[in-house]
């Protein structure tokens, strides 16, 4: 009689027996649908979920994207606007400016033309009191200086005046004369 080491020996100890390949299918097979049947639905259920979360952070993230640009170009607007703005207030307050210096300077010409024109008046009315004061200054000279070369004292004031008035008449001729 052989042994059992005998009959086993070789690649037959690796091959196994049909009846344990048979009972390993059935227990694989068993295996197979239990977790087909309660362990895939519930790992499914899991991945759904995550994939979910995931998809809802993209959009999420998307949506904030869209927002975050919406706002830059907002604010980009915003502040192209704020430079016009800002250019057309610096443009006007130089208009300004410049409209307030041309009226101070026509103020200020306006005033000097006046304070001219009164200056003037007033040294032609004073040079017209000092020919008056100077008339009669003359005049009362020339009628002492008559009176004193003709020995008489000229005593009418109607003959004074036609004298004084000779006398200033010649002076006025030799000055027109001069010029």
């Amino acid at each position: 009689m052989t042994t059992f080491a005998e009959e086993n020996s070789g690649i037959d100890l690796f091959i196994p027996k049909t009846y344990d390949i048979f009972w390993s299918l059935i227990i694989l097979v068993i295996l197979a649908v239990f977790f087909y049947k309660f362990f895939l639905p519930r790992f499914q259920k899991i991945f759904d979920e995550r994939a979910e979360k995931i998809q809802g952070g993209m959009d999420k993230a998307a949506a904030a994207e869209k927002e975050a640009a919406e706002a830059k170009k907002k604010y980009e607007d915003q502040l192209t606007q704020a430079r016009v703005q800002a250019s057309k207030i610096r443009d006007d307050a130089r208009a300004e400016a410049s409209h307030i210096i041309a009226d101070a300077r026509t103020r200020a010409e306006q005033e000097a033309a006046q304070v001219s024109a009164n200056a003037q008046r007033s040294i032609e009315s004073q040079q017209q009191q000092a020919l008056v004061s100077l008339k009669g200054e003359v005049g009362s000279l020339s009628v002492a200086l008559a009176g004193k070369i003709l020995g008489k004292q000229l005593e009418s004031d109607a003959v004074q005046s036609d004298m004084i008035d000779s006398v200033l008449g010649d002076l006025e001729s030799e000055s027109a004369d001069k010029n």
